[in-house]
């Protein structure tokens, strides 16, 4: 597995102390806002604000480390696992949950490419469920 140092470097940014510090609080949050992740790391990073971590966390995602996740209670939340799958998005706890389904992927991907929708042009495909925990 690379070090987060080096997979931060390997994506084109400055591997800075604050910026492995955010990373490893994402691996360990695995889907997390801005404002978690000031929580996670405000006893080693007391002075970091939640506007410089949602700015690296903005960079993480536009070099690739990281997805953007929307969700119901107005806040932007990051997902740390890039690969293709969908949520399950717990509209009480405002939580995500991964699904690792590619049969349920193909099958919505088979679907949305097999139709012309007037208008519009397909870029990509999030499937997101939402509910609550049982």
């Amino acid at each position: 597995m690379l070090m987060i140092k080096d997979l931060i470097k390997g994506a084109g940014l400055k591997a800075t102390p604050q910026r492995i510090a955010i990373y490893e609080s994402m691996r360990k949050l695995g889907h997390a806002c801005a404002d978690m992740v000031v929580e996670d790391l405000r006893e080693k990073y007391p002075t970091l604000t939640v506007a410089t971590i949602y700015n690296v966390l903005e960079s993480f995602v536009e070099a690739g480390l990281l997805v953007k996740r929307f969700s119901l209670n107005h806040k932007m939340y990051f997902d740390v696992n890039t690969y293709e799958h969908a949520h399950c998005y717990d509209t009480v706890h405002n939580h995500f949950i991964d699904i690792d389904d590619p049969e349920l992927l193909k099958l919505v991907t088979d679907y949305i490419s097999s139709k012309e929708i007037e208008h519009f042009e397909v870029e990509g495909i999030d499937i997101h469920i939402t509910g609550k925990q049982k």
